[in-house]
């Protein structure tokens, strides 16, 4: 079968299967809670899976090369304390904003520094930039959270565009510009590509260093927009500010149906993904479950998903 084909009929099968999953946790949400299906509640979960959403977009760049990013918990917590900071200082919504993203991109870039070019793997890198980061981060705040007091900045996070709020907007955006970049683009093609086969990929005359080094600047750089839409939704930056994020991140892409190894995927159905992880969590909110048995639960979940991507991988090969 035709490559180009073949993976067109993995993404839609990936699309309905992520469909599926998120109509069957619905169901089963409106059957455990008569406020899951409310008006309220809906907006609630929208608003509240586009932050992890925004990571989610990036997470699928950086496993789409067959890597993985553990530190964008870390990163989001640095950007929004420091462009926080910037604000509180300035009162400048556009610097505050630009400073978010300054640093997502900085924080990408050294990691996709340590990963492409020193050839460290990707768990290692991150995980040391997740704990150098987290460092930084409570060092900056010494501890206590930095108010934000500008209407224009928390706009982003709490206000809404004909009734549509405007963290929403701004997940639908990136995830649309995401998709473009990934199926339109000749960046995109290298990703697929070097996810792939690396070897073939250098082979073709892919800049392969640069190829794994941009995705995770990518991720770096949404991962600080997500810092702007969260820290402008709760008003303060918080030193624990996108702790286990990563987990979400990481789930979400996987049940969206991007393949851990890379080279498989399409990040629309991601965001189908964080709505799969936010559903979960909002309906154990609503039946007040303990929320250290939520963790359990997404752990699972993660577990799952990832058995489950093993296995279609290897019903994959064997039909190849």
């Amino acid at each position: 079968m035709n490559q180009e084909i073949k993976k067109r009929l993995v993404n839609q099968v990936n699309i309905y299967r992520s469909l599926l999953i998120l109509v069957v946790i619905c169901i089963f949400a409106s059957l455990l809670s008569e406020s899951f299906l409310s008006v309220s509640n809906l907006f609630n979960v929208f608003k509240q899976v586009t932050v992890a959403g925004i990571i989610a977009c990036g997470m699928t760049f950086v496993i789409l090369t067959g890597g993985i990013d553990l530190s964008v918990g870390s990163i989001l917590g640095l950007s929004g304390v420091v462009a926080s900071g910037v604000l509180a200082s300035t009162g400048n919504t556009a610097l505050a904003v630009v400073t978010a993203m300054a640093i997502g991109i900085a924080c990408g870039a050294v990691n996709g520094f340590f990963i492409s070019q020193c050839g460290i793997p990707p768990f290692i890198a991150t995980l040391g930039m997740m704990t150098l980061l987290r460092g930084c981060v409570l060092i900056y705040t010494k501890g206590s959270p930095i108010p934000v007091k500008v209407d224009s900045y928390k706009f982003i996070g709490k206000g809404s565009v004909l009734g549509v709020p405007v963290p929403v907007i701004i997940l639908i955006l990136l995830f649309l510009l995401a998709h473009y970049v990934l199926t339109q683009t000749s960046f995109g093609r290298s990703i697929y590509a070097f996810g792939g086969n690396r070897e073939v990929a250098r082979l073709s005359g892919i800049s392969v260093k640069r190829t794994e080094w941009m995705a995770y600047v990518m991720n770096g750089f949404l991962s600080g927009i997500a810092a702007v839409v969260l820290t402008a939704r709760l008003s303060s930056a918080q030193s624990t500010s996108g702790q286990g994020i990563e987990m979400d991140a990481i789930a979400a892409v996987i049940l969206g149906g991007t393949s851990l190894s890379g080279g498989t995927g399409f990040v629309l159905p991601t965001v189908i993904g964080a709505m799969i992880m936010g559903i979960i969590d909002n309906i154990l909110t609503l039946m007040n479950v303990n929320p250290h048995a939520t963790n359990i639960v997404k752990g699972a979940v993660v577990l799952i998903a990832v058995l489950v991507d093993k296995k279609v991988k290897d019903l994959s090969a064997k039909a190849g």
